[in-house]
């Protein structure tokens, strides 16, 4: 059986305290990759990192802040010596209802966190590190990003353009550099709790596959995206959504 080795790279996951970043990193660990898990909260950071087999540190840091993006890359380089993936996974919805009626702060905090936050965080591994020795980039979007209706319109903006900023980073990095993303569709994480929950967790879902996804399974696709498995994939989106988007 072909197994995919990460031994030898580290890896800068944001948003790795819980549900897809948690997940992404724990089977990044499992895979040999020495991994710096990212968020906001320390504590959250330490009990993921407290449950994954493999070599682990944690970095607290605002993904919408470019100075602690910054630090967070720094950090990572002083512990392990380099960042060879940086996974975008960070992101944040303070808004639920129709895009016409978002006020501007909470527009602007969506848009901080969720684009520009992976612009300057790819930035950074770039500047720091990257350019250098190459790598790994992997942006998280959504299959949100792929719609065009439902009460989250501004989050599936962020997402879209998210889509579209990883095509021109692929065009503007290679060689050295490849970047790609990740849609998932409906996930059980406290994230996307409120889309899931009204439903259940175990009900029977209307796509081809039939059930809600796990973040495991955006995992998997990122450990293929950031391996040598896909070493001649860049500026592509996988959408990981159990054939939602066929419906």
């Amino acid at each position: 059986m072909t197994t995919i080795d990460l031994n030898g790279k580290t890896a800068l996951v944001t948003g790795a305290s819980k549900g897809i970043g948690a997940a992404i990193a724990r089977i990044f660990a499992e895979a040999g990759a020495n991994v710096m898990l990212s968020s906001r909260k320390m504590d959250a950071l330490e009990e993921a990192a407290s449950t994954i087999d493999g070599e682990t540190a944690c970095f607290a840091a605002n993904a919408g802040r470019p100075d602690e993006a910054q630090a967070a890359v720094s950090a990572t380089i002083e512990r392990f010596g380099s960042v060879d993936i940086l996974v975008n996974n960070a992101a944040t919805n303070p808004y639920y209802g129709r895009s016409i009626d978002i006020d501007l702060p909470r527009f602007d905090k969506i848009m901080e966190v969720n684009l520009r936050g992976p612009l300057v965080w790819t930035q950074e591994a770039w500047k720091q590190s990257m350019a250098e020795r190459g790598g790994v980039v992997l942006n998280i979007s959504s299959v949100g990003g792929l719609k065009f209706s439902g009460p989250i319109g501004i989050y599936d903006t962020s997402k879209a353009a998210l889509i579209h900023l990883t095509k021109h980073l692929s065009s503007e990095l290679g060689p050295k550099v490849r970047v790609n993303a990740i849609a998932p569709g409906l996930v059980k994480t406290d994230f996307a709790r409120a889309l899931w929950e009204p439903t259940g967790e175990d009900a029977e879902r209307a796509w081809p596959l039939r059930r809600l996804g796990q973040p495991v399974d955006i995992a998997e696709a990122a450990l293929f995206l950031c391996s040598d498995m896909s070493s001649w994939i860049t500026g592509e989106l996988i959408t990981v959504d159990g054939g939602s988007m066929v419906i």
